[in-house]
């Protein structure tokens, strides 16, 4: 049976984050006017309103910390009714500490995530051209 959640689509705002997820790297935006990161991507900075915004890879070895989290009983989506239950969390990048990702935590058992816990950034392929970053338990 193949992949049974929704694919993230790729638009002209995010194609470049897809793009590189799918290398298994990450690819942030950010503004060219006043440097504030944008995630998720769009059409101009979320902070000041500049069209004029980049790209910068921030490689394949992306850690962080847990920010905030919450443990999902239910699917809200089909295909997630395997998974269950599943953390939902967002991460506060080491390097970056103004960018939060949101992704699911995998291979951790609920009563052990917490914030402040390290992860790691990982990737899942869902087919031959789509990759999905998500985070795993790290050690400090």
């Amino acid at each position: 049976m193949g992949y049974q959640k929704p694919i993230p689509l790729k638009t002209l705002d995010n194609h470049p984050y897809w793009d590189a997820a799918d290398r298994h790297e990450l690819m942030v935006q950010k503004c060219v006017s006043c440097n504030h990161y944008n995630h998720p991507p769009g059409p101009s900075c979320a902070k000041c309103g500049s069209p004029e915004v980049a790209w910068e890879n921030l490689g394949d070895d992306i850690k962080g910390t847990v920010y905030s989290y919450i443990v999902s009983y239910r699917p809200f989506l089909p295909g997630f009714q395997d998974d269950l239950p599943l953390i939902i969390a967002q991460v506060e990048l080491e390097k970056y500490p103004q960018i939060k990702i949101m992704a699911n935590i995998l291979g951790c058992n609920i009563e052990d995530v917490q914030i402040g816990m390290p992860v790691q950034m990982t990737w899942v392929d869902i087919n031959e051209e789509r990759a999905i970053p998500q985070w795993k338990p790290a050690e400090r």
